[in-house]
């Protein structure tokens, strides 16, 4: 644990002599911020700085210089890259998940913050007087879509018994995990299926609570969208695949790493989306326009081998994931 805390510290260090370089020379510096390492929420740093390039903004070129840093889901490691780009006045935070937006929202209140894999402003309860922070902008995203995505489970799953029973897990010390349960509990009623839902509180409780869940003889697992989840998945998949139990998300990204289908953003377009903010920010030097917007684009997406191994037949509006 101290190595990877002097480790976190060595790199916070580069990223401040590196900064001040580059504001020496007047280019404009980014301080790209990244709550965890995963394989689907990289897509939207991709697609965040595809977003810039298209614009006329690139580290290649030298019109921009992005500082990256991830903080591994080290909370402590996070709150310090957070406050070491604002000592060094970054010209704008690019922030990926909820984490590290809350963070930058918490901890700096006059730099822009682009955000992305994140949720409302009111679902991250950063709202005063029912408006977001001033210095808050990228693309968000509410509950709505997680309705339709779970909607679809009783539509594609046969129950073994007489009723469908869905199984998900949830960190109930994230409040948007925590919002999206209680909201699928009420779904699932309405639909007439039954919820069995177990907290979890951190990546590596996820084995011991999946095993527990599907020893429940549930029918469906449901990926709930939360940094647990995404960081976890690969154990999570492995369990339900022993168990023949088909998973179902709201993110399309997991759908490529596992899941039978999903309706929800694509995270590359999503990073997308809040790249094309920022780089209207660095044309005009102003925020006057932007604001947080909802995700634009979202996708009906499934994985062909895992509906032929569950025997699952999907409806035509859904694109196989490559």
């Amino acid at each position: 644990m101290k190595r990877f805390k002097l480790i976190a510290a060595i790199l916070v260090v580069t990223a401040v002599v590196s900064c001040k370089s580059k504001k020496d020379n007047n280019v404009p510096v980014i301080g790209f911020v990244d709550a965890f390492e995963d394989a689907t929420i990289a897509q939207a740093r991709t697609g965040f700085t595809d977003a810039l390039e298209k614009n006329g903004f690139s580290d290649a070129s030298g019109t921009v210089h992005i500082e990256y840093r991830n903080a591994q889901g080290d909370i402590p490691s996070l709150t310090q890259i957070v406050n070491y780009f604002a000592t060094e006045q970054v010209d704008l935070y690019a922030t990926c998940t909820t984490l590290a937006t809350l963070t930058a929202v918490q901890k700096n209140k006059t730099i822009p913050i682009f955000a992305m894999v994140a949720p409302t402003p009111a679902l991250m309860k950063v709202e005063q007087g029912g408006k977001a922070p001033a210095n808050l902008f990228g693309a968000v995203e509410d509950m709505n879509y997680i309705d339709t995505s779970f909607s679809i489970i009783p539509k594609l799953i046969k129950p073994k018994g007489a009723k469908l029973v869905v199984g998900m897990i949830y960190n109930q010390s994230e409040p948007q995990s925590a919002d999206a349960m209680e909201r699928i509990k009420t779904l699932a009623a309405s639909l007439n299926v039954r919820l069995v839902a177990l907290p979890v509180n951190a990546s590596a409780d996820a084995q011991l609570v999946t095993q527990s869940l599907l020893n429940k003889n549930i029918d469906a697992f449901f990926a709930n969208p939360d940094n647990t989840v995404f960081a976890s998945f690969e154990t999570i998949r492995k369990n339900c695949d022993q168990k023949n139990v088909p998973i179902f998300t709201s993110e399309a990204g997991l759908v490529q790493r596992g899941a039978v289908a999903a309706f929800g953003a694509d995270i590359y377009q999503w990073g997308y989306q809040a790249g094309e903010q920022a780089a209207q920010y660095l044309k005009t030097k102003s925020t006057k326009g932007l604001k947080p917007e909802m995700v634009k684009v979202r996708k009906h997406a499934y994985n062909p081998v895992m509906a032929k191994k569950y025997n699952i037949s999907i409806p035509a509006n859904f694109e196989p994931v490559k």
